[in-house]
């Protein structure tokens, strides 16, 4: 029997198909309403003792006798819980598991009707963003499966040429026009410098041939982290605009899978989320036909595998054996 809207994707070797199944609880799923809570600001020299240590000795809280001080209140905001804990999440990212369980434990505590609430709605939502960062994973191999990217490219913060939030806000908005208007795609990530804490942008880019503003030129220079002399290829029209920047050219079968792993590195590192251009995808859609089908696929055989030379279809109407061109003019979903 053909299956028909099967959402395709591309493991690097192999196509695979997800066949279409419709939902029936889709159009019933009420929304979900957060319970909103009044979250009372803290003092950063309070913060510091908490993330450093839980006793706060007499030594510490002793103050003159002749200086008095004003006693005023916390601000507070409104937040849900969810809300809460991503904040937690995100300052206490790079510290070790254990002690940031620990820290969002202690802070959220006072929310919760109990301790064994709170600690079972933290572990929960630990293991959400583990869920997600393999998801993220997964979307961004499928993504870049169905890409030959041609370019691994590093932009750099240059201080004298302008704000750093005028730097990103420019860097993107250029990068936008010049995949609406050249046909560039690019997945990437924000990344600070380790050492100078300096703002880089990291991605993977596929440029098409006479597509490139400026001319190529190479420089040589001091890598200060590595200590030793480097030489780079820069664009002019980049570096004229925002400094200093990398394009190094790459091979997408032997090095692609190193120059994904910067990216998963950086956004694990940053606890950020990567940026895509707009046309990348993760499936096409197209019927498929019995005779095209390997054999089933997956966790209880819900995906199917295909042939390499499979036939492409909508509607009934053959576009052609599978191909970049007959890709083309399938639907895609992102």
């Amino acid at each position: 029997m053909p299956y028909s809207q099967v959402k395709v994707y591309s493991d690097g070797s192999h196509y695979i198909g997800i066949p279409y199944e419709p939902n029936p609880r889709a159009k019933n799923r009420r929304p979900r309403y957060e319970e909103v809570i009044e979250v009372k600001e803290q003092s950063k020299e309070a913060d510091a003792l908490d993330m450093e240590d839980d006793t706060v000795t007499e030594q510490t809280v002793q103050k003159p006798a002749n200086v008095h001080e004003k006693s005023v209140p916390p601000a507070a905001r409104q937040m849900t819980r969810k809300e809460l804990f991503d904040e937690l999440y995100r300052q206490t990212f790079g510290m070790k598991k254990r002690e940031q369980k620990s820290y969002i434990v202690k802070q959220m505590l006072p929310y919760f009707r109990d301790g064994p609430s709170c600690r079972a709605f933290v572990e929960q939502n630990f293991e959400r963003k583990h869920r997600n960062m393999i998801c993220r994973r997964t979307r961004l191999w499928r993504k870049i499966n169905h890409q030959r990217f041609n370019y691994f490219v590093t932009f750099t913060y240059a201080d004298d040429k302008m704000t750093e939030e005028e730097f990103a806000k420019k860097l993107l908005n250029t990068l936008y026009h010049f995949s609406s208007r050249k046909g560039w795609l690019y997945i990437g990530a924000w990344e600070r410098g380790g050492a100078t804490n300096r703002l880089h942008f990291h991605g993977l880019f596929y440029i098409p041939e006479g597509t490139m503003s400026g001319e190529m030129e190479i420089l040589r220079d001091f890598d200060t982290r590595k200590k030793r002399m480097q030489t780079v290829q820069q664009n002019t029209f980049f570096a004229k605009k925002f400094g200093r920047n990398e394009f190094r050219p790459i091979n997408h079968v032997s090095e692609m899978p190193q120059a994904v792993q910067y990216l998963v590195k950086y956004i694990e590192k940053s606890g950020g989320k990567l940026i895509y251009s707009r046309g990348l995808y993760q499936y096409f859609v197209t019927d498929i036909m019995d005779e095209d089908i390997v054999c089933p696929y997956g966790l209880e055989d819900r995906k199917i595998l295909l042939f390499d030379s499979f036939g492409c279809w909508i509607e009934g109407e053959y576009i052609g054996q599978v191909s970049p061109e007959a890709i083309k003019l399938l639907p895609k979903v992102t």
